[in-house]
């Protein structure tokens, strides 16, 4: 692991008065930096007496470059390194892309912050040959770079005219991918991260539903924290959106009842509306041939006065994450949501359509 930090070693002000200091684990790459950034930023607006120190490492999935995520087969290859210095101290908490953390955490940590989600629907980047076409639009036998298991599954069956391929790589390594070499006409990536690194002027193309449904979590910041750290589970929380709270938890639920992860191609929808909120919530065959997609919906609680009046209990994690400021009810109704769904999808055959997309992503 290699770690870098920048920060204020001095925690005294000017008048002798020791001001706290929290370390912030993060991973190295430039996104991660912005994103990691941006919640320093908000936590910086909320105590200005805090001091903030930012550590940044490298990860077993920033290390392994040349094989597909789906096939290293390691649950925590993008947190691994980080909760390890989380368990040792080293850093208070840790800002995550919360669709790279697993629906069940390490013992001793809990995600004690989801702020409000960005975009979280996937994006196209065209080649520069290519400006100005959508993926429909792309010639016969034109290949698209995604690392995805869920995008090319979906991809390759709305657009069978074209070819997928194994990209890996931060994003400005992928871009680099695209623009310096023709081994691709476009990339798939996550439109929320583009958008965090300035870059909405390469978006060719943003894939609604109808075409590409999202990952979990997709588009949504995360904080980690040691589950005991009681002040700072309640410093971090007051980040907490309880739409998206609401959402993630609820696609959480799904794919872990589902025994899901990156290995299967399995794909979500949500929307909060008029105090319901909605879950679509997919599984596919490796090449989307097969596939299971339904949707329910749930009432949630959004009484004010009652969210305040309730006291949530802050053991009580909800597929890894702890809402102290989000009403139990609702996180509950959400959770129940997302396992309703799955089971519907189970009872229908979805169990078979992942052991062989399992089994087929094992000997590709």
């Amino acid at each position: 692991m290699s770690v870098e930090t920048n920060s204020e070693k001095d925690s005294q002000d000017g008048d002798g008065k020791v001001s706290r200091v929290i370390r912030i684990g993060t991973r190295k790459s430039q996104l991660a930096r912005i994103q990691t950034d941006s919640v320093a930023e908000k936590l910086k607006e909320l105590y200005p007496d805090v001091l903030l120190e930012i550590v940044a490492m490298s990860t077993t999935g920033d290390k392994i470059l040349d094989t597909a995520l789906s096939k290293i087969g390691e649950k925590s290859l993008f947190t691994k390194e980080l909760e390890n210095a989380l368990e040792r101290n080293e850093v208070d908490l840790v800002v995550h892309s919360l669709k790279d953390l697993p629906t069940i955490l390490p013992a001793g940590f809990t995600i004690g912050a989801v702020l409000k989600r960005e975009n979280p629907k996937d994006a196209v980047v065209l080649h520069p040959k290519n400006a100005g076409k959508s993926l429909d639009l792309l010639p016969n036998k034109s290949v698209i770079g995604t690392s995805s298991l869920r995008r090319a599954a979906q991809l390759k069956k709305r657009f069978p005219h074209l070819e997928f391929k194994d990209i890996r790589g931060n994003l400005n390594t992928r871009l680099k991918k695209l623009d310096e070499y023709n081994d691709f006409s476009a990339i798939i990536l996550a439109a929320a991260g583009l958008q965090r690194m300035g870059w909405e002027s390469r978006i060719g193309q943003v894939l609604g539903p109808e075409d590409c449904m999202y990952a979990v979590g997709q588009g949504a910041l995360a904080v980690e924290v040691r589950a005991r750290d009681q002040d700072i589970l309640e410093m971090v929380s007051v980040l907490h959106d309880p739409d998206t709270v609401l959402r993630c938890i609820a696609e959480r639920a799904f794919l872990r009842h589902l025994e899901g992860g990156c290995s299967v191609p399995v794909a979500v929808h949500t929307e909060v509306k008029s105090s319901q909120l909605y879950l679509t919530g997919a599984v596919y065959s490796l090449d989307g041939s097969d596939s299971l997609k339904d949707t329910m919906q749930t009432s949630i609680v959004s009484d004010n006065q009652e969210q305040e009046q309730e006291q949530v209990d802050e053991k009580v994690q909800r597929v890894g994450i702890t809402a102290l400021k989000v009403s139990g009810a609702a996180q509950d109704a959400a959770e129940k949501l997302g396992v309703d769904l799955a089971n519907l999808l189970l009872s229908k055959g979805a169990k078979e359509i992942l052991t062989v997309a399992r089994q087929l992503n094992d000997a590709r």
